[in-house]
Parts: C-alpha cells; sequence; structure tokens
C-alpha cells in the first residue's frame, strides 16, 4: 500500500514515523504546507521509503495532482477537520481512500443551539456516502484514539461481550504533567477550543441526537492503573455521532476529564472572543483570534520531552452481559509518555492518535477491512484490529465495574 499522510504536526508525523515501521506500506508520502516541516517527518524516520514534500492542504488541485503523482492508494488526513472538505474532496477526485482521525466540523443551531443540532459533525461526508459507494472508495471517518480505538472498543463489547447495551460513555482523561508551563495543552488547542466550546451532542434511542450547554453533566470517573478519579463533563465528539450508526445502543456520550483549571481557561477564551475564526483586523492585519490564542501556546508535538504521566481513552459500556445479567465494563488503553519518547520520540498523546489510523491502514492494505461509502470504525470487526494493536506496543485491556 503505498499512503500519502497530509499534515506533518503532531500526530501526522507520529503516523509516518510508526507506517515507516510496517512492511506492508510500500510508500509514505508526507506533506505539509511547511516543506521543511515535512522533510523534517520523514528524515526522522530513517527509511528510504518515506518522503517529504510540499502541498497547500486547502487546495484541491494540489492535492489531487500529488496523490496522483504519488500514486497513493489512500489519503491520510492528519490536518485539523477545517481542512477536511478540500482532502475529502481531493481523496475522492484522485480515486484514493481516505482516513481521517476528526469529522467535518459542526455548525450550531442559530436560535437553540444547547437543545437542537445545527449542522452536525460530518454531515456533509455522511451526504456524500452514496457517491463514494458508487466509485467503490472506502472513506474511514474517525479513527484515531477519539474517535476510533473508543468506537472499536465498544464494537468488541457488542460482538463479544453483552447481549444489550443500554449506554456506551467515552471517557477520556490523564494524568500527565508538563514542567515549565501553567497553561500547555497537550493537543491542537485549536481543535480543542471546537470540541468544548461547541455544544455537546448526547444521542438517545428515544429521542435521537440533542445538544446541551458546554461542559454539562460533570461526574467523577476513576481511571484505571493508578491514573485515579477526574472530573468529567460533555464534550462535542464524533463517537456520539457514529456508534448509533452501526450499535444498537440506548445512549451514547463523551466526556473530557478536563479538569477545573482547564476549564476555566477554555471559559475565559470564549469570554473575551478568542474562540472567534472570524479575522479581526490588528493594525492593518487580518488575523483569527484563535490562530493567535494556537500561535501564542507551545506546541503540542514539542512537549514530550517536558512531559511524565500517561493518558488513558476508552468506553464504558453498560447493560446486560451474554448471561443476561448486568454488566459495566470499561474497555480502554493507556499510553505511557515515557515509553512512547523511548520508543518513537514522539509525546504519549499524539502518538496514540497516531497508532490506531496505521493500524486500520494496515488492515485495510491486507483485505481485512474493505468495504466502501462513508464508514466508522464500528462498520468493522474489531477482533483483528485490538489483535494487530498488541504487536505495537499498544495492548488493551478492560475492566468490571460496579452496577
Amino acid at each position: 500500500m503505498r499512503i500519502l499522510v497530509i499534515g506533518a504536526g503532531g500526530v501526522g508525523s507520529s503516523i509516518v514515523s510508526i507506517a515507516a515501521r510496517r512492511d506492508v506500506f510500500e510508500q509514505i508520502v508526507v506533506a505539509d504546507v511547511d516543506a521543511a516541516r515535512a522533510a523534517h517527518a520523514a528524515a526522522r524516520t530513517n527509511s528510504t521509503k518515506v518522503v517529504g514534500t510540499q502541498v497547500d492542504a486547502s487546495n484541491v488541485i494540489d492535492l489531487v495532482e500529488l496523490a496522483r503523482s504519488s500514486k497513493a492508494d489512500v489519503i491520510v488526513n492528519a490536518c485539523d477537520p477545517r481542512f477536511n472538505p478540500p482532502i475529502f474532496e481531493a481523496a475522492f477526485a484522485a480515486g484514493c481512500h481516505y482516513l481521517d482521525m476528526a469529522m467535518n466540523l459542526s455548525v450550531p443551531h442559530p436560535t437553540d443551539p444547547y437543545n437542537t443540532p445545527g449542522v452536525m459533525l460530518g454531515e456533509a461526508q455522511w451526504a456524500a456516502a452514496s457517491k463514494w459507494e458508487d466509485n467503490d472508495l472506502l472513506a474511514l471517518v474517525g479513527m484515531g484514539v477519539e474517535p476510533g480505538f473508543s468506537d472499536v472498543a465498544a464494537r468488541y463489547a457488542a460482538d463479544h461481550l453483552f447481549s444489550r447495551i443500554d449506554e456506551v460513555g467515552v471517557r477520556d482523561g490523564a494524568d500527565l504533567e508538563i514542567s515549565g508551563f501553567k497553561f500547555a495543552p497537550t493537543f491542537s488547542i485549536w481543535t480543542t477550543i471546537e470540541e468544548c466550546l461547541n455544544p455537546p451532542i448526547i444521542w438517545e434511542k428515544d429521542r435521537g441526537w440533542f445538544t446541551t450547554a458546554p461542559f454539562s453533566e460533570p461526574e467523577t470517573f476513576v481511571f484505571p492503573e493508578g491514573i485515579g478519579a477526574l472530573g468529567c463533563v460533555n464534550v462535542e465528539h464524533e463517537e456520539v455521532l457514529l456508534m448509533p450508526r452501526w450499535i444498537d445502543v440506548g445512549r451514547v456520550t463523551f466526556k473530557y476529564g478536563l479538569g477545573d483549571e482547564f476549564i476555566d481557561v477554555l471559559k475565559t477564551i470564549h469570554l473575551l472572543g478568542l474562540d472567534s475564526t472570524k479575522p479581526v483586523t490588528v493594525r492593518g492585519v487580518e488575523v483569527s483570534p484563535r490562530d493567535v490564542v494556537a500561535a501564542v501556546l507551545p506546541n503540542p508535538a514539542e512537549l514530550g520531552d517536558k512531559m511524565t504521566g500517561r493518558t488513558c481513552a476508552g468506553s464504558l459500556v453498560t447493560g446486560l452481559g451474554l448471561d443476561g445479567k448486568p454488566r459495566r465494563t470499561y474497555l480502554y488503553q493507556v499510553v505511557d509518555n515515557d515509553w512512547t519518547m523511548r520508543e518513537y520520540g514522539h509525546q504519549a498523546v499524539v502518538w496514540q492518535t497516531a497508532v490506531h489510523p496505521v493500524v486500520a491502514l494496515e488492515l485495510m492494505a491486507l483485505g481485512v477491512w474493505k468495504g466502501n461509502g462513508v464508514k466508522g470504525p464500528e462498520a468493522f470487526d474489531a477482533v483483528p484490529f485490538l489483535e494487530l494493536l498488541n504487536e505495537h506496543g499498544a495492548p488493551w485491556a478492560m475492566e468490571e465495574r460496579p452496577i
């Protein structure tokens, strides 16, 4: 398989580093608007099958030309989701399969944002499904860690652990600490603002999709392997849109263990209008306030040597077990920053996001995961994915919880 990775930031460069070690990939081209960054991502793999080049992710024509010239089988979108439309369109035009880790951005309802969805995540991608089917192309969407691993875990639970699923609650938390910074997000602040300040979406079988206010339904969740108890709140996320399409489930939520301080900072950013993507004029120059926030914060990809701790992602599944008795199981993955830095030179959060698309790409290359149209991870057999994940040093586990 020949893959074209668009975006050489933290996640993109991690994808390249992981994929370069797998024999199933014949060629890996990594492209970025910053040619030097793409070249660095390629060079650090020490692999002759990895090539770095320049491309503007907003330019469909240039993306199509690069995909064709590199004879790519799959385009991997490792950019912020604001670039999804042109990359998604270019993959289809070039006759390539497509994979992303976050779906097209939502737009809140104009008059009732905290009850009624507006434009939901990935809406334009779902609308294009029949076109992709007709051309025998697969767009695998939401295939990172969350969404991604959490969806695979839910699929496994539905197929092998439960006879009825009442709720899947995706829960994400960490005990990561970053020395030298009072505030330093471990993932793209641009994406973090988008997820955390948009109205969170929830699924209920008898109601469908609906929204709530940001940071709603606070709860304390105890994360495994010593990470401990963290306050978690509702956040907008793709799992809520993906899981009900392929899994019979009563309710789906997504909650982050953000912490009070992080939530206070995000609320202040929103209060000051710094979350806006609409350009403002500053000394004759137009600039997006959110881009300014991103520019003044440290690059998450460069924080690995200052980080300690672990990050945990998983799905808490509640319902009836195969024996018909009540069951509550947390299927999860813990990744340690010391290990990812030692083995790959990438910090834990971006590495954990990157390893899952590589596993999915490998299954696609082997013909184990195959199909067409627009599909989420839940549309495929979870077992081969989870087995291959262990080969990458990223094992998963599950823990029974009291009912």
